[in-house]
């Protein structure tokens, strides 16, 4: 039976990461309410703008739920989704769900013209945009790739998150390796 994803629908490049299940083979659904996000089985939170997205959160009421489901479902979050799963935000800091104990500095890589596309470890490709950088991760934080000694790709129990996006490569791995915590 197909694994069911949600993809948080609210800002980002959302589309992309369904597609990217997709391919996978995973049935992915776009998630914009908590009747939504009640119906599946993981959910990943895209890349976009932390802040508007942190807005938006509270406008539709899904904070305090999402933060509820990672308690108990596995949450991938790419990028601003990233930011959104640390326990500790900074430049400037930001409120979180903090279900991962890493701490995060947004925008660390510069501005959008200071976007590239780089190969990590196991030549899995990696399109870093405005991105964040881990600036500490905690004991039980498992860092899968890192890019110039810095982590880019990590998980921590249930829970993984990228600094960069791989929703925007044909490469399936980085999704796979999310499947496979649900």
């Amino acid at each position: 039976m197909k694994k069911k994803v949600g993809v948080l629908a609210l800002q980002g490049d959302f589309e992309a990461h369904r597609k990217a299940l997709e391919r996978a083979g995973a049935d992915a659904v776009e998630v914009r309410t908590q009747a939504d996000l009640d119906t599946v089985d993981g959910l990943i939170i895209p890349g976009g703008e932390s802040t508007s997205m942190l807005k938006l959160l509270h406008i539709e009421n899904l904070f305090e739920p999402l933060r509820a489901f990672g308690q108990h479902k596995p949450i991938f979050g790419t990028c601003a989704g990233a930011i959104l799963l640390a326990r500790e935000v900074s430049n400037p800091a930001q409120e979180s769900f903090g279900l991962m104990d890493i701490a995060v500095e947004r925008n660390a890589y510069g501005r959008q013209l200071d976007s590239r596309i780089v190969k990590l470890d196991g030549d899995v490709e990696a399109v870093f945009i405005r991105a964040p950088i881990i600036r500490s991760a905690g004991p039980e934080v498992k860092v899968i790739a890192s890019y110039n000694g810095t982590p880019v790709w990590a998980e921590q129990g249930r829970h993984m998150v990228a600094t960069f996006h791989p929703e925007l490569t044909a490469d399936t791995r980085v999704h796979e390796s999310f499947l496979r915590k649900i």
